[in-house]
């Protein structure tokens, strides 16, 4: 089906595919390219720049992976500095970033020439990189999803190159060649960790397509953290092979040193194979730059700091124009720079990028915001975030003055951009100003409200209860000419009744939350909630109005107010500890009560079971009624205990008799008891196989 031409991308891309883009992206330039050129400057000791580039970068890489899983959005880096800091750090970081991967990818292409090259007499190095740029971004029209298959291909065939290569390479190593290890100073080993950096800027570029990840919290930092520790392993083994094998005259002067180990290895054939491991690299890199560069102009443009035509989104799913772009910048940049001068402005700008992260990360803790919610979150803060920036700030003071005016003229640029262009088009602001407002300030509510629509978009955690609260939850009637408060009253004795609380307690925050706006309500449904101190789990109560009833819900002062008739009514109250979690199933509550059919279903309920059936989602649930003549008629007058239910399934409310209860495994079902059943969704789709019921 053809996605909508400004809408939501697919989600495709799964651990083997954020495995794949990350360490992918990572062993290609820095291992079969750069080894040759840092050893012409450093020596062996270029051992030790690879070490200290991977620990510079794994806590930015850190922050980014929780920035990331708490915001899965087009535009990594852009979309975090600009809701962290405001529209014109997102300027920044969104062309700081563009340019990086631009460079990142050009330097790529490079060593992919050179590589080809190796099979042909006088090489055309630059037509055959421009050729590949053009190809791969012609590919990446078609998908992410078909992208990142290929991708993960092309990783499995290089990793298993490569494991031929460090097992046989290290019988081959001659230690001499490890003699004056320090010859070229300490300075030249610190000051070359910011250009070896690049090797592993492609371990963050997934997270510019986390839009695109399926389980983002999980699989993106999962993803992230294996393809560092491979890529340490690779690199560290592989370039101390390269050290000890090739002869220091040859490897300071070659562009394809992985080839000229391995041919020393094991001849012709050995020079063949590492050299198809490193096209293959070469081309992934290739592939997944172009893939997540392009992200950043479709995302910069979603929030109008570019024109609208970069968030045009073709029939597959792709940004078509965003894609021509960056294309389009990689040629130049091919046609214009030197490959270790493309290492050195990469390293330098990505290097301010991580730096920003990890203080981004800082503002968004420190903010507090209820709706920053991220699945995975950096340890030991904040001395983390706070090493990650020094480490940065020394790496690139380390790399010199040239790459950094490169770094300094793309700020400026971006800030012009952002004045002259963005600053008429975007009226938005950052975290920054919901952690002044705890010093005095005003509150930031549209960045607060941007977050809890993307909790929306990423749905419950396996662990949030939110079938569980509607299976337990109480059912009303409301009465013909019942009003708002009248059922607030009655919901709040009965959250009472279940919780030890005072009625009073929950009536008066249910009241005062709805006059000052804080109750959603939408097609024909309000959503009052609130939370408190005491609660051990979420608790809510249904009310159905088969007439509907009028509701006065405020603006956000409380001092104007609008009418709204609603005909369903959700009461919820969450734990105070855990505002997270409570916004997810208020979430929840929302997209549930969106389905098409909803209200049709709710107002033809005719038991509170079913009521709770319209609830729940149906690949996870299922609504029962244990009738003679019914699929489930054999499980009448037996404990539940000794039904055959799927694994993963449970029986989690019956209702007999117009009275609701929890069951144990001693329960008896009885005829006409109504039963909510829900579990993993293969497990619910088991059962109704099994109960011979339309599969969803």
């Amino acid at each position: 089906m053809p996605a909508p031409s400004t809408g939501t991308f697919r989600k495709d891309i799964s651990l083997l595919g954020v495995f794949a883009l990350s360490l992918g992206t990572t062993i290609s330039s820095g291992f079969f390219l750069l080894p040759g050129l840092a050893f012409a400057q450093v020596g062996p000791a270029i051992l030790l720049s690879y070490l200290l580039a991977g620990l510079v970068v794994l806590p930015p890489l850190l922050c980014k992976a929780e920035l990331a899983t708490a915001m899965p959005k087009a535009g990594g880096a852009y979309f975090y500095l600009d809701r962290a800091f405001g529209p014109m750090a997102g300027a920044v970081a969104g062309l700081g970033t563009w340019v990086s991967l631009t460079l990142k990818t050009s330097f790529a292409l490079v060593g992919s020439g050179f590589y080809i090259g190796l099979f042909m007499d006088d090489p055309p190095v630059l037509l055959i990189a421009i050729c590949l740029a053009i190809f791969f971004g012609l590919l990446n029209v078609f998908g992410a999803g078909k992208t990142s298959k290929i991708q993960a291909a092309m990783v499995l065939l290089v990793l298993g190159l490569l494991s031929w290569f460090i097992i046989q390479g290290g019988t081959e190593i001659n230690t001499s060649h490890f003699e004056d290890f320090f010859g070229a100073g300490g300075y030249t080993v610190v000051s070359m960790t910011g250009v070896v950096l690049v090797s592993y800027m492609g371990l963050t570029k997934v997270c510019s397509v986390a839009e695109e990840v399926k389980n983002p919290e999980r699989n993106l930092p999962l993803g992230i953290i294996l393809g560092l520790i491979c890529a340490l392993i690779i690199y560290i083994a592989g370039i101390a092979i390269m050290i000890g094998v090739v002869p220091a005259e040859e490897l300071s002067t070659t562009y394809t040193p992985a080839a000229a180990a391995a041919g020393i290895i094991a001849g012709r054939p050995g020079m063949i194979l590492i050299s198809i491991a490193a096209i293959a690299s070469f081309l992934s890199v290739a592939n997944a730059g172009i893939l997540s560069a392009s992200r950043y102009p479709m995302a910069m443009s979603r929030d109008h700091m570019v024109p609208s035509i970069l968030r045009k989104l073709s029939r597959f799913g792709t940004p078509v124009p965003a894609i021509i772009l960056t294309v389009s910048l990689i040629v130049v940049q091919l046609l214009l720079l030197d490959p270790l001068i493309i290492a050195k402005y990469a390293g330098t700008t990505k290097l301010m990028l991580f730096g920003l992260l990890c203080a981004a990360m800082i503002v968004m803790r420190e903010s507090r915001l209820d709706s920053y919610d991220p699945g995975f979150k950096a340890p030991f803060y904040p001395w983390l975030p706070l090493i990650g920036m020094a480490g940065c700030i020394l790496a690139i003071v380390f790399l010199g003055w040239i790459p950094i005016l490169f770094t300094i003229g793309l700020i400026t640029l971006a800030m012009i951009w952002f004045k002259l262009y963005a600053s008429s088009r975007v009226r938005r602001e950052g975290a920054i100003y919901q952690l002044f407002s705890r010093l005095g300030r005003r509150p930031y509510d549209p960045l607060d409200i941007e977050l809890r629509g993307i909790i929306k978009e990423k749905g419950l955690r396996p662990t949030d209860p939110f079938d569980e609260i509607i299976a337990r939850a109480h059912v009303l009637q409301a009465n013909p000419n019942e009003d708002f408060e009248s059922v607030s009253r009655r919901a709040a004795e009965d959250l009472a009744d279940e919780t030890g609380l005072s009625a009073n307690t929950f009536f008066k925050q249910f009241m005062e939350g709805t006059r000052v706006g804080a109750t959603p309500v939408m097609g024909g449904v309000a959503l009052p909630h609130m939370r408190i101190d005491g609660l051990q789990r979420p608790h809510l109560v249904l009310v159905r109005s088969k007439n509907g009833l009028d509701i006065e819900v405020g603006y956000g002062t409380g001092e104007q107010t609008h009418r709204e008739r609603v005909y369903a009514m959700f009461f919820m109250a969450s734990p105070e500890s855990d505002p997270t979690q409570h916004l997810r199933l208020l979430a929840s509550l929302a997209s549930a009560v969106e389905q098409d059919g909803f209200m049709s279903r709710w107002q033809q309920a005719t038991s509170d079971a079913e009521l709770k059936g319209a609830l729940l989602r149906n690949d996870r649930s299922l609504t029962l009624a244990l009738e003679n003549n019914s699929s489930c008629s054999v499980w009448i007058s037996k404990p539940i205990s000794a039904i055959d239910l799927p694994e993963g399934v449970l029986i989690a409310l019956v209702q007999s008799d117009g009275e609701r209860h929890v069951p144990t495994g001693k329960t008896i079902l009885c005829k006409g008891d109504h039963l909510i059943v829900i579990g993993e969704p293969e497990g619910i789709a088991a059962l109704r196989e099994q109960l011979d019921l339309d599969p969803i």
